[in-house]
């Protein structure tokens, strides 16, 4: 093959007119800790830190690079495409830490893959003159350098190790065919052949031992899986569950085996840096087994829910049974039975109601009677590596249904659907309606995000080869669909590299735009990649034989793109319009047309693919459908039961390409007519994860923008947030001015700076206190700041400074949701007003000078920021794959995304329009249908202004009506907010004339609020009071009198549970920031607070605190006593002032100077008595120190497991001090980071590779922007 300079020039290097730069390269996790680290990294001075540090950490080969290096002779070779390997004689003189090294320049990286595509095209017979291959070779390099192209990711892993370094090992069991004779031969090296492939489809048979079977599919994952490929595999064949066996006996079902392979998989990938969801399992729709299939992963998160719930219920309640026994003050056994403990009696009712077990309730009281005072019963999470998820199944595949035209119209029709027995051919196993089935599959895929759909006659109607057989498989990413026993190789296309800046005119009020892309050297890439993916079947060697047989017989590639997204944005066309779609389905068209036609000239000089002949009218037949579509023709295919969307000729914003793209189809038809095809299938659209960030994409794939202000990686370490690159040159399209342009980036932005911030500035900071040297402090670290009140905390300004000048107490700087700018008088409206103009509003929404027609351009797959409203639609998502489908050999990975406000029959009409509309498949993703994903809509929703506002209006308009007109207003509230009425007629229970009780003082919203509570001898509530310093007579006689309607109903016998549950999470104003309370740090009104702060002393339930009382606080008594000590006497201390931690405590009989048979006399005497000076003289003195008397001399002594005293030295408590509070600290950390994420963009979840919350949504997996961490196969 000829081939032709683009890019590079003949005699001159190719890297001549590229600037390179050296940079550090470094990844940390979010606790700082160093992941990788090297210095003095070559890259191309344009790149990216996050691109140059994914080249440096996943790509660079560490170890084993000789550096002294002799070429091999060849004959045949050019002596500049020689191999090289290690120099033994030179490395000898050197030192022996030097001889080998790894790679530190991206110009080794480019050098050795295009070498080696080079060596092995050259030596294939591809390239016509040795100039040829040299254009090859340095065209390539080129490309790579400027980000215009990228090979999966196992072509940077193994691509180019023999022939760069000579690095090589023992065979790891692959085989290849020889190129020169055919034949099937085993690998006598690991990497003379290298392993380029990312994905596969490996067949399954109804066997369970034997080669080929069930249990030998696992170990070919396995294998897979340890290098960091996906693989699919559709399980159709396999019996369903009591299907007759050959044995006589029946089968346990397809699901059993699905659950071994998936527990599998997750081992084998637990211990590495593969990742989850890297296998895909297909059914059949009219398999025996599919309801539970389609159920499988429903249940899955449903257990994971009871999980999570039950566990946290059964903790609550078990551990409420323990203390009603502990804190119990009865003769014998009496404690330990409900019939004479009345507490107990009702906590035992309380669990029974929650369905708590009966044995667990007795095994409880039998280990309180056994002397223990505390219970360790662990709780479960959702986040998605947590025990919860690991505990359960399914969770390490895709799941897809394989559905038929036939399915989808007895749908439609109402109609019943067969399903088959898997061994009797033709035999029904059982019949149900078709309606039925395909309401299990939408609900499933709104519950649970599986499983997604792929349409089997669509996807058959489009085979290049169906003479040897259908497809019914596909990878995980379901872009490669082809012929079982398959592997594609990929590469993708950076579109935006081809883009040129639109000439903007504006003629009649309408926007004209010349040439968008630069579609000759679009048509160049496509030329030589398609000839790089060929030549890496050539060379490349496959785990098993029956793969590297068929991938020789059928030479299919994976040619595609990415970064469509960006390119609408740049150009000014919106995602979701018929411009963006057809400029989207041109681009496609154009590339697969190339790539044929490039086949099509392989095939005339080194003959068609093995299996052409047989395929050959079927071939050809599915080449002339590709055709009429790129000619925009709605009718005339040939065997089509789904006609597809064709190219709109007249929408397509760029006329060149149009032409361009019924001339490559014209091409390809006319070559493969003469010639046949080297390559039954060449292009797919992959998620490009990886990939994607070393090219510097804004998106991947076919998918749009996620957000519009991006975060910078510095190669210094931290971010500099940016806007989106693709906004200023949209709207210079679109023909705003540069002052114009720079205010709406100011705007999403944000100034970075308080100079001429609203509400806070350099002169209200100044009246509060602030010194000119702490304002330039803000000032510098606002500029990198994501929100303001990052700024404003002890580590910029000092807690020096926050103390002694601004008169911040020390406990409240130690507390972690600890907010200056709240505490400091600024309103909540003051801040968000403050935040916007500083660190910007992170979307385009309500920007200065942008019209509202254009906000369509800038639309992203999410709302963006927190202000943002707009995101795209389901169906734009579906439009826009059906503009592309037509056009590629394979499919499209894509998620297509829903609010979490979707319906099950959203679900389904969205999979009946992908149907309609040609597509071969549909992944379906609701925001919030797994778990461990935290809600988009939750962060939105937490800081709605419109929602405060109306709240602050409610209350104002409640305060101004007459007393009975508020009296009844509260009641209907109160009525509304009641979940469940217990009916109990009973007498009341007075308090004692003499009760316990604590006051709690707290400032809520800056308001100041006093609760009393008052309590019976045994330490329940029974009485509370609620004042408020400074306010209007009206509220204080109204929360007077509320609180004496809730001390009537405890004293009635209203459990306090109800009261909680009916009065938590109350909104209205006075709401906000917490101060002075030691567990309760925000509340969303006077009622949340006094319920959460009752729940906490009186309920245990730390679930509602913000900082678990549990742990060793400054005020916590009994510090330094640990489990095992002696239990409290409740009858002597306030249960609710403890926390419901009064077995810290002791009565001690006596004082310390009295010893023997007098230590055992109540005595306010010698040490003092806590009641001394009381009434009551000879009440025991309550201490925290410990007693070494026996229970039965001890009054109202409790059930212990009485343990040797073990002190701890100072240096011992401190260190335990620490790790409860670094275990505090790193929750609330994780929690912060998850939220910012979100806020970000973000899907809120760590990466698992370095622990950084950067995952973005990638096709149907995740991919980290910060390390380059991917769940796809690219």
């Amino acid at each position: 093959m000829r081939i032709e300079r683009r890019y590079t020039k003949e005699g001159q290097s190719p890297y001549a007119e590229i600037a390179f730069r050296l940079t550090t390269s470094e990844i940390r996790n979010p606790d700082g800790s160093v992941v990788f680290h090297a210095d003095d990294v070559e890259v191309p001075e344009q790149w990216s830190q996050v691109a140059s540090d994914v080249l440096a950490q996943k790509y660079f080969r560490k170890a084993g690079v000789p550096a002294r290096r002799n070429k091999v002779e060849e004959e045949t070779v050019p002596s500049w495409l020689w191999r090289s390997v290690a120099d033994e004689a030179a490395l000898k003189e050197l030192p022996e830490a030097e001889r080998f090294t790894g790679e530190v320049s991206c110009k080794q990286v480019f050098d050795r893959l295009a070498g080696t595509w080079t060596y092995w095209g050259w030596k294939g017979g591809y390239f016509t003159t040795e100039a040829d291959a040299q254009a090859f070779f340095d065209e390539h390099r080129y490309m790579l350098a400027m980000q215009m192209v990228a090979p999966n990711s196992p072509q940077w892993f193994n691509t180019g190790l023999h022939w760069a370094y000579g690095i090589d090992g023992p065979s790891q069991g692959h085989f290849y065919v020889d190129y020169k004779t055919g034949q099937l031969v085993q690998s006598a090296t690991a990497y003379e052949h290298p392993q380029p492939h990312a994905c596969f489809i490996q067949s399954i048979a109804d066997d369970l031992v034997n080669e080929g079977g069930i249990m030998d599919l696992w170990v070919r994952e396995a294998r897979l899986f340890k290098y960091g490929s996906g693989t699919g595999s559709n399980f159709s064949k396999l019996r369903g569950e009591g299907e007759r066996l050959s044995g006589g006996g029946k089968s346990s079902g397809l699901m059993s085996f699905l659950k071994i392979g998936d527990r599998a998989a997750g081992a084998i990938k637990s211990g590495g840096t593969t990742r989850r969801a890297a296998k895909m399992v297909i059914l059949d729709v009219d398999h025996p087994d599919i309801e539970q299939f389609i159920d499988w992963k429903v249940l899955e998160e449903q257990k994971v829910a009871n999980l999570v719930t039950g566990s946290k219920i059964n903790q609550r309640h078990l551990r409420s049974i323990l203390k009603a026994c502990v804190n119990c003050e009865g003769s014998g056994d009496d404690c330990f039975d409900p019939e004479k403990n009345p507490v107990l009696r009702r906590e035992i009712k309380a669990a029974r109601k929650n369905q708590v077990p009966d044995n667990y309730i007795r095994r409880i009281i039998q280990f309180a009677k056994q002397g223990y005072t505390d219970l360790n019963f662990p709780t479960y999470d959702t986040d998605w590596d947590s025990e919860a998820y690991l505990t359960v199944s399914g969770q390490n595949s895709n799941n897809t249904v394989r559905i038929t035209d036939e399915f989808l119209k007895a749908v439609e029709a109402d109609r019943d659907w067969d399903l088959f027995w898997r061994t009797k051919n033709g035999k029904i196993a059982r019949t149900v309606k078709a309606h039925d089935l395909w309401e299990k599959i939408g609900y499933a895929a709104w519950a649970s995000a599986d499983p997604g759909l792929q349409f089997h006659t669509t996807i058959n109607d489009w085979h290049t080869c169906a003479a040897s057989g259908p497809i019914i498989a596909s990878n995980p990413c379901s872009e490669y669909m082809f012929l079982d026993d398959t592997a594609c190789n990929l590469a993708s296309l950076n579109l935006l590299a081809f883009h040129t800046p639109a000439l903007a005119a504006v003629a009649n009020g309408e926007t004209l735009k010349a040439e968008l892309y630069d579609v000759e050297g679009y048509e160049h890439a496509v030329r030589l990649w398609t000839v790089v993916l060929e030549i890496s079947v050539l060379m490349a060697q496959f785990p098993s034989k029956e793969i590297a047989q068929r991938s020789f017989d059928f030479r299919t590639l994976g040619l595609g793109y990415a970064n469509v997204g960006g390119l609408l944005m740049s150009s000014g066309i919106p995602y979701d319009s018929e411009a963006g779609r057809a400029l989207c389905g041109a681009l496609t068209a154009i590339m697969t047309g190339v790539a044929y036609a490039t086949s099509a000239e392989m095939a005339a000089e080194l003959g068609a693919f093995p299996l052409f002949t047989e395929n050959r009218d079927v071939m050809l037949r599915v080449m002339r459908n590709h055709r009429r579509a790129a000619y925009g023709d709605r009718t005339g295919y040939e065997a089509m039961t789904t006609p597809p969307v064709p190219l709109d000729h007249k929408a397509c914003p760029d006329r060149k390409l149009s032409e361009h793209a019924k001339r490559a189809w014209d091409r390809a038809v006319e070559l493969g007519e003469a010639h046949g095809y080297r390559n039954a299938q060449a292009t797919v659209v992959a998620p490009t994860g990886t990939i994607g960030l070393v090219m510097d994409c804004d998106t991947t794939g076919i998918e749009p923008d996620f957000a519009l202000v991006k975060f910078k990686k510095l190669a210094g370490g931290g971010y500099f947030k940016i806007i989106n690159r693709a906004v200023p040159e949209a709207l210079r399209v679109l023909g705003y001015k540069e002052s114009e342009i720079a205010e709406i980036i100011a705007y999403a932005v944000g100034h970075g700076s308080m100079g001429q911030a609203p509400a806070i500035n350099h002169g209200t900071l100044k009246a509060k206190g602030f010194t000119d040297e702490a304002i330039e402090k803000v000032e510098k670290a606002l500029p990198t700041a994501f929100d303001i009140k990052f700024v404003f905390n002890k580590w910029t300004l000092g807690a020096d400074f926050l103390r002694d000048a601004l008169g911040v107490e020390p406990a409240d700087l130690a507390a972690p949701s600890f907010d200056l700018l709240a505490h400091l008088g600024f309103s909540k409206r003051e801040i968000e007003a403050a935040n916007i103009h500083v660190c910007g509003a992170m979307t385009v929404e309500g920007a200065p000078h942008l019209k509202p027609e254009h906000y369509a351009v800038f639309d992203c797959a999410n709302p963006c920021g927190r202000t943002g409203k707009r995101f795209l639609s389901v169906e734009s998502h579906i439009r826009m794959l059906a503009a592309a489908q037509p056009f590629i050999s394979g499919a499209i990975s894509k998620t297509i995304n829903m609010p979490n406000e979707a319906t099950v029959e959203d679900c389904k009409a969205a999979y009946i329009l992908s149907w309609k509309l040609g597509l071969k498949a549909n992944a379906l993703y609701r925001d919030g249908s797994k778990l461990s994903q935290p809600l988009q809509s939750q962060l939105i929703a937490d800081e709605d202004e419109d929602e405060d506002i109306q709240d602050s209006n409610v209350l104002s308009a409640f305060l101004d009506k007459p007393a009975a007109a508020r009296a009844s207003g509260l009641a209907e509230k109160i009525v509304e907010k009641v979940v469940e009425r217990i009916v109990i007629m009973r007498e009341r229970e007075r308090m004692p004339d003499r009760r316990k009780g604590y006051t709690q003082k707290a400032v809520v919203g800056g308001h100041k609020v006093y609760l009393r509570t008052g309590e019976y001898d045994d330490g329940r509530i029974g009485e509370i009071f609620i004042d408020m310093h400074k306010e209007g007579a009206a509220l204080r006689s109204l929360l007077n009198n509320f609180a004496i309607a809730v001390s009537l109903g405890l004293q009635y016998g209203v459990p306090l549970d109800e009261y909680v549950d009916a009065f938590t999470f109350t909104r209205f104003e006075p709401s906000g920031p917490v101060q002075g309370n030691d567990s309760i740090k925000y509340a969303t009104s006077i009622l949340d607070y006094v319920f959460r702060e009752l729940a906490v002393s009186y309920l245990s339930r730390f679930d509602l605190a913000h900082v678990d009382p549990s742990g060793e606080g400054f005020d916590a008594l009994g510090k330094g006593v640990e489990e095992g000590k002696p239990a409290p006497d409740a009858r002597y201390v306030s249960k609710g002032l403890t926390r419901s931690r009064t077995d810290r405590l002791k009565v001690m009989q006596g004082g310390a100077d009295h010893g023997g048979a007098d230590a055992a006399s109540p005595s306010p005497a010698g040490g003092g008595s806590a009641a001394e000076g009381g009434r009551g003289g000879a009440v025991g003195k309550v201490t925290a120190l410990s007693s070494s008397a026996p229970r039965g001399e001890i009054a109202g002594a409790v059930a212990l497991k009485t343990e040797p005293e073990q002190k701890l030295s100072p240096a011992q408590a401190l260190e335990q001090v620490n790790r409860v509070d670094a275990r505090s600290h790193a929750k609330q950390a994780a929690a912060e980071k998850r939220a910012e994420a979100r806020a970000k963009g973000y899907e809120g979840e760590a990466c698992g590779e370095c622990g950084n919350f950067t995952l973005v949504r990638n096709g149907t997996c995740l991919k980290c922007d910060t390390c380059g961490g991917t769940t796809g196969c690219s």
